[in-house]
């Protein structure tokens, strides 16, 4: 096989997950999501190892990066980020960031309005909106789960949820829990990579950090490459 393709990685929340995708046609060549709860830079490698061997393809055949940039684990996404700039510089690549909101709300892009949410702890959720067709509503961004009252208004007709804080949200807003999609907590690796295909490259992706003391004065790339597409909003 000879170049022409992605490689996208994600350690942000419980899963170590690596995909491989064709980018003339967006195929998903391989795909990998073990859940190990911790430990992600000592698996990381071997599951791109193993993505690679069940794509058929090389190191050489990697023309771009895809990686998550949380939010999630403080540690996870350092781990991926890291190992992005680390493949980015020793393979003369480029790389591109892809949120854990926007990469959970994607399979679902189409049927109806999309409020990602991830349970952040601490008595707090991080959330982002998206409309029907994938354009951001509300950018990601902490708060109290009664304040999501106030995100949920934004979005018309049927509101679908996805996110380890789905359930919580259903609750707190007194909706059905028919509107729960999905309750997966990490970014599905599928839905990242066909995110970061097309995205325009910019600088190397950042951690997004959205709390605490981990919290950082900076855009993250992966944002700023998303708002050209018109996918994030910065």
């Amino acid at each position: 096989m000879s170049g022409g393709l992605l490689l996208a990685i994600d350690t942000a929340g419980e899963r170590c997950s690596a995909a491989v995708l064709r980018l003339d046609d967006g195929r998903v060549l391989s795909a990998l999501d073990p859940v190990i709860g911790r430990g992600h830079a000592e698996v990381l490698m071997d599951t791109v190892a193993k993505a690679l061997e069940l794509a058929g393809a090389a190191w050489g055949d990697i023309a771009k990066l895809g990686v998550g940039i949380g939010p999630g684990s403080f540690t996870g996404i350092r781990v991926a980020v890291a190992a992005a700039r680390g493949f980015e510089l020793s393979l003369g690549i480029p790389s591109v960031g892809v949120t854990t909101l926007e990469a959970q709300a994607e399979p679902f892009w189409g049927e109806a309005p999309v409020l990602a949410v991830h349970d952040a702890k601490r008595g707090e959720v991080y959330a982002a909106l998206f409309d029907r067709g994938g354009a951001v509503l509300a950018e990601p961004q902490a708060l109290a789960p009664d304040a999501l009252a106030g995100l949920a208004v934004l979005a018309p007709g049927d509101l679908r949820l996805v996110g380890s804080g789905a359930a919580l949200v259903a609750e707190r807003l007194g909706l059905d829990a028919a509107r729960i999609a999905s309750q997966e907590g990490s970014a599905p690796i599928r839905a990242l990579a066909r995110l970061a295909a097309p995205r325009p490259v910019a600088a190397p992706p950042l951690p997004l950090y959205l709390r605490g003391a981990d919290a950082k004065a900076q855009t993250p790339a992966g944002l700023r490459a998303a708002a050209s597409t018109g996918a994030v909003n910065p």
